[in-house]
């Protein structure tokens, strides 16, 4: 019996994985473009989060240098977004307007203020300037939404 009731849930295991397998073999590979695309926004909902924490270091007026490491994510991710918006990457569920790659120069020099700013905010981290540290949070959150304004869909 004993034998037999392994026999059973090992043959009910082997066809749950096979059809599991079948399954997944079923489903199309992701495209390069919506990869990058999905990278991307996750990439940005990170940056929103380590940004709230920047600013919510910044109003407590407590000691910033602990925040150097976030600011060093964020400025590092600053220094990529051009190359996470390749042609072809403007597909839904993109959020990115036609303008990105219309107006690429534009683009990619709000991207610059944005990594600059950004560096900034990390170097007032390291120095543990608190008053600097605050207004550039406020400076980081202006060229943000600068590119935004022009560069992503509403909403």
């Amino acid at each position: 019996m004993r034998r037999t009731a392994w026999g059973v849930i090992g043959a009910g295991a082997l066809f749950f994985a096979s059809a599991g397998g079948a399954a997944v073999a079923q489903q199309k590979p992701a495209s390069p473009a919506s990869d990058v695309i999905a990278g991307r926004q996750a990439a940005f909902r990170m940056s929103g989060a380590l940004f709230n924490g920047l600013r919510t270091a910044a109003a407590a007026g407590g000691d910033v240098s602990t925040q150097v490491f976030a600011a060093r994510a964020l400025s590092g991710w600053a220094k990529a977004i051009p190359g996470m918006f390749p042609a072809g990457s403007d597909g839904a569920p993109s959020g990115a307007l036609p303008s990105v790659w219309k107006d690429r120069a534009g683009f990619e020099a709000r991207a610059a203020d944005y990594a600059a700013a950004t560096a900034k905010l990390a170097e007032l981290a390291k120095a543990g300037d608190a008053a600097g540290f605050a207004a550039q949070v406020g400076e980081v959150g202006k060229t943000c939404g600068a590119c935004h304004s022009e560069y992503r869909k509403p909403g």
